[in-house]
């Protein structure tokens, strides 16, 4: 997942995002404890993960994210990582855990990210944090949380799937992957047409961007949320109609 940019249609209210949070927290816990020794090792929806390392990556990055707010809080640069390599090798220490552990390592490094969200005052949340590749306000780390939150959710593959996502996160959600995908050289020229709400998006490579009809261009028309999920990789758009009639073209890695 990749947070290039921050999207400022996303209501930037930090109550309103934390409780968001603190939503689809409750609802992957309750996932999680329904998971077992067995069922933490089958694989997940992400080539090479298992659920195990779904829960362990949600757990660091609670971690990493935390780290940004205290970055905001005290103005003292603290990075999300010591480094991509140490991410990677706890993600994979962690993600053999038996099933209890599991759990209680996502809940408590959710409380502990949303206790030191409860600590930042109001000006502490237009402070820039984040790294060389990525900078954004404060307050955008509860988006970025919330969208780790409800995609690895997904990610499980153990009950919740895009149509269990809440229309707001599908709603905010969207152009902020159609903006990611906008203007790379491998995205092809499709026209996204939300059925459940009549909304419009396009994305393609920036070669076409300044034509509002490019020629070629496929209209896929679906559900929110189903189109969300065949643009970030959670499905093959099985639900989505194609115009003209014809195979999906392919979307590049998010």
């Amino acid at each position: 997942m990749t947070h290039p940019t921050v999207s400022h249609h996303i209501a930037s209210d930090p109550g309103e995002l934390l409780g968001r949070v603190d939503g689809a927290t409750d609802r992957l816990l309750a996932t999680a404890a329904e998971l077992d020794d067995e069922h933490v090792r089958r694989p997940s929806l992400l080539p090479g993960w298992s659920r195990g390392h779904v829960l362990t990556h949600l757990a660091r990055n609670a971690d990493g994210l935390r780290n940004l707010l205290v970055w905001a809080r005290t103005r003292t640069e603290t990075p999300m990582y010591v480094s991509q390599q140490a991410r990677a090798d706890a993600i994979d220490a962690g993600s053999g855990r038996p099933a209890a552990v599991l759990l209680e390592d996502v809940r408590e490094s959710a409380a502990r990210f949303a206790a030191e969200a409860r600590l930042l005052r109001p000006q502490d949340w237009q402070v820039t944090v984040g790294g060389s590749r990525r900078t954004h306000p404060a307050w955008y780390t509860l988006w970025r949380r919330l969208s780790e939150t409800e995609i690895h959710h997904v990610d499980l593959e153990a009950g919740y799937g895009p149509a269990d996502w809440p229309p707001a996160f599908v709603a905010d959600c969207l152009p902020v992957v159609v903006g990611d995908l906008t203007g790379r050289d491998d995205t092809p020229t499709v026209l996204l047409r939300d059925s459940d709400t009549g909304l419009d998006y396009r994305i393609g490579p920036a070669s076409l961007i300044p034509d509002p009809e490019p020629p070629g261009a496929v209209t896929v028309t679906g559900p929110g949320c189903e189109i969300l999920a065949w643009l970030t990789g959670r499905n093959q758009g099985a639900s989505l109609a194609a115009d003209p009639a014809a195979p999906l073209p392919a979307i590049p890695a998010w």
